[in-house]
């Protein structure tokens, strides 16, 4: 490859790279002020915290089920605009209303209800379409930094998100809501003028790839297909790494759930106090993002995430040697820098490990599966933990979940160490 084409390739990665950051932004802009300031729109109706809490994790549970199945159906598409931007066109505009509808019917719980479920529902179904546009057109040896910047982008709308409810939502609600609901259509008009994804090689390989094994054109494996061949397959690498998605997400999900009650309970803060405590380590993510994309670049990505996760356990295990609010916000900062080598790079590994460009779309659902599962349970079982041990063993019962998910992934790459395939991991 000349340098010239090197070049025109690194810009149209780079320029689909800041297009797929964009569309994320904008909706996960949206889904961090749903998650923000939607409870207190619920409170106002409910009085039980478990009834809220369950309303407020239907999306997950809608999740689960729709985003396998959605990303397998935008695998199996064809048209002249590709087989991901028609559901982005169809669906961003009815969620981005549905979104700003929101507060103009919180003063009724049914109507509330009903259109938080179509937000979730809508919402949900193009969430893994707009991600998988990256392995559409990213080949697989930069798809690390290209996540990167993609995780960098959804980080900041914590931020964003944090910003509109201290300085609008208390005395302009509706325009609160109005904020995110526009970005998100401003992404969608600037994908659209600039993303045609039957131009991708991966859309061209996939048509290739049918033509050349059928003779015409032919849908691509269904979802009870996929998740068949990963769980027949001799080799358990996918498996084994869906498994690892699954406890990682657990133990990141508990570290953020249950670490202001540790702070009361533990560490002797109060509740404002011990609910900042994470906010330092979500900088500490976004310094280490990109770095480590680059290391797992040059040094493979399951090295990369082995050690991050590591770091991520000694970060665990500090917090528990050293129980003030000093060293429970470095202990935090430590993990969250490790954990961003596998937030970075496992859904880049799993889309390099998939058989055909024609079902990344299925793998970005099975990433979204393993993560959110993990997000349920994982708060449970650390929970549990808990109860029988006390809240001072918290960190390092987060620890332990994470060093199953190390071992689950020093595996994968022992099994991919004996295997010839020679894909980008």
């Amino acid at each position: 490859m000349t340098s010239s084409t090197q070049r025109t390739q690194r810009t149209r990665t780079g320029r689909i790279t800041v297009l797929v950051a964009l569309a994320v932004f904008a909706q996960e802009s949206t889904w961090n002020l749903y998650d923000s300031q939607v409870p207190p729109l619920l409170r106002e109706h409910l009085g039980s915290a478990a009834l809220i809490g369950a309303l407020m994790g239907m999306d997950n549970v809608l999740g689960i089920f729709i985003q396998p199945w959605m990303g397998n159906r935008s695998d199996r598409t064809r048209t002249s605009w590709g087989r991901r931007m028609p559901y982005l066109l169809a669906g961003m505009p009815v969620a981005a209303l549905l979104f700003l509808v929101i507060p103009h019917v919180a003063a009724s719980l049914p109507l509330l209800v009903l259109v938080m479920f179509g937000y979730a529902l809508v919402a949900n179904s193009f969430k893994p379409i707009a991600e998988s546009l990256l392995p559409d057109f990213v080949p697989p040896e930069r798809r690390s930094r290209a996540n990167a910047v993609v995780k960098i982008a959804a980080s900041l709308t914590v931020m964003v998100a944090a910003l509109i409810s201290i300085f609008l939502i208390d005395t302009h609600p509706k325009l609160s809501f109005a904020i995110p609901a526009v970005l998100m259509v401003v992404s969608l008009v600037v994908l659209a003028a600039n993303v045609r994804d039957s131009r991708s090689p991966a859309y061209r390989t996939a048509v290739a790839e049918e033509r050349e094994h059928h003779g015409t054109p032919a849908p691509a494996a269904r979802v009870r297909d996929t998740v068949l061949d990963i769980v027949r397959d001799t080799d358990r690498s996918r498996l084994l790494l869906i498994a690892a998605i699954l406890l990682f997400g657990g133990a990141w999900a508990a570290s953020r759930a249950l670490i202001t009650p540790y702070g009361m309970e533990v560490l002797g803060m109060s509740r404002g106090e011990a609910g900042g405590l994470t906010l330092p380590s979500g900088v500490a993510f976004i310094v280490a993002a990109y770095p480590v994309a680059r290391l797992a670049e040059r040094f493979g990505r399951l090295r990369v995430m082995t050690a991050g996760m590591t770091v991520f356990v000694a970060g665990m295990v500090l917090g528990t040697v050293v129980p003030t609010p000093g060293g429970a916000v470095t202990a935090l900062c430590v993990a969250s820098a490790g954990a961003s080598a596998f937030l970075v790079n496992a859904v880049v590994v799993l889309w390099n490990l998939a058989p055909s460009d024609r079902v990344v779309g299925t793998y970005t659902g099975l990433y979204t599966v393993g993560w959110v599962s993990g997000g349920f349970l994982g708060p449970a079982v650390v929970g549990g933990l808990v109860d029988l041990t006390g809240w001072p063993l918290l960190l390092l019962h987060v620890a332990i979940v994470a060093l199953l998910a190390v071992l689950a992934v020093a595996r994968v790459g022992v099994l991919q160490r004996r295997s010839s395939a020679g894909r980008a991991l």
